[in-house]
């Protein structure tokens, strides 16, 4: 049975503006036939114009069935779960953006051999460009732990390397709503070529997000050009209804997000998952005192993880995360986004 190809992708997500930027077409293309070219506002991937589908009329649809733009937007706020809890990391994590608690489960897992790698973002600590990267020592996770905010490579980029050429099979993937969608629709499909994918990712980590900003509109011309910020003084970004600026020196600065509205991405505009609705474990800052982690428990695997690093000291929980604050900013973003 024919499945739809790059082509329809093409038509349907790249050229409407709709694409999310998370790289799962990337990843699953068994021809290496989709790329992300650099520069700003890198909308969408190009093709090399090959594709099996299309070409030579082998049943593929792999790009498809992964993408999380084809078909409707959820419109949840919280989704289903099992616990929330606010959570922190019982020992010292360097530049953790809240309570480290992702970073504590995820190098308990590593520790443990509950998990053989982590698909995640990491930075370059002079020019804040992040890339696309495999995490097999707990050590390596600790030192590149916090938030990510800027574009530059597809998140999922690097799991056709952790699936296909290392064979990993008991893989952990850390991302925003967006990559989350496109794994859980990986885990989900029926076709072929996805299920070497599904079955070696075994836990899966969302993040909460309203939006992602192009690296060049933000970093180059918003920070470096407009408010003489270079990216080496820059110690951590975080978003709290502004751009919060702190430099390696101590001192802060605050951006309103209107000043940066031009730097998101067009995808993030048509997004209307805040919570990572398809996570095992959702996270972030929302909902928690200051210096804790909320931690959203979808699933069962996802509260055999966090069981784990409990049990073995490096997380701390307790339950009075707060819903409601999660569902004013999910309900906001839907709002605004629903009308695209």
């Amino acid at each position: 049975m024919a499945h739809k190809n790059y082509l329809d992708l093409k038509a349907e997500v790249w050229e409407t503006g709709t694409c999310s930027g998370c790289g799962a077409c990337v990843a699953v293309c068994p021809a290496d036939a989709l790329s992300f070219s650099e520069g700003e506002m890198v909308t969408a991937p190009t093709s090399c114009g090959y594709c099996k589908e299309a070409t030579d009329s082998v049943s593929c649809g792999a790009c498809y069935a992964a993408c999380p733009r084809t078909g409707e937007q959820p419109d949840e706020t919280l989704g289903a779960y099992l616990e929330l809890v606010s959570a922190q990391a019982t020992y010292e994590i360097p530049r953790r953006q809240s309570g480290g608690a992702v970073t504590a489960i995820l190098a308990h897992a590593l520790d443990e051999g509950l998990i053989d790698a982590v698909v995640t973002v990491t930075e370059d600590r002079f020019t804040l460009k992040h890339a696309s990267a495999i995490i097999t020592k707990s050590d390596a996770l600790i030192t590149t732990a916090g938030s990510r905010y800027s574009w530059w490579v597809p998140l999922l980029a690097s799991l056709k390397t952790a699936v296909v050429d290392r064979k990993y099979q008991r893989i952990a993937v850390v991302g925003v709503p967006c990559a989350v969608q496109a794994i859980g629709r990986i885990r989900a499909s029926d076709n072929d070529l996805l299920q070497p994918y599904a079955k070696a990712i075994r836990l899966v980590i969302g993040l909460f997000c309203t939006e992602s900003f192009d690296y060049t509109s933000l970093v180059t011309r918003k920070l470096r050009m407009e408010y003489n910020l270079e990216p080496f003084e820059i110690k951590k970004l975080d978003v709290k209804g502004k751009l919060e600026v702190e430099r390696t020196n101590g001192t802060k600065a605050s951006i309103p997000l209107a000043g940066i509205e031009s730097c998101i991405r067009p995808g993030c505009h048509y997004c209307t998952d805040f919570s990572s609705l398809a996570a095992d474990i959702s996270a972030g800052s929302v909902g928690s005192p200051a210096g804790m982690t909320t931690l959203i428990i979808r699933n069962t695997a996802g509260r055999a993880f966090i069981d784990a690093a409990v049990r073995a000291g490096k997380l701390r929980t307790k339950p009075g995360a707060d819903p409601a604050a999660i569902e004013k900013l999910a309900k906001a973003k839907q709002k605004k986004n629903q009308k695209k």
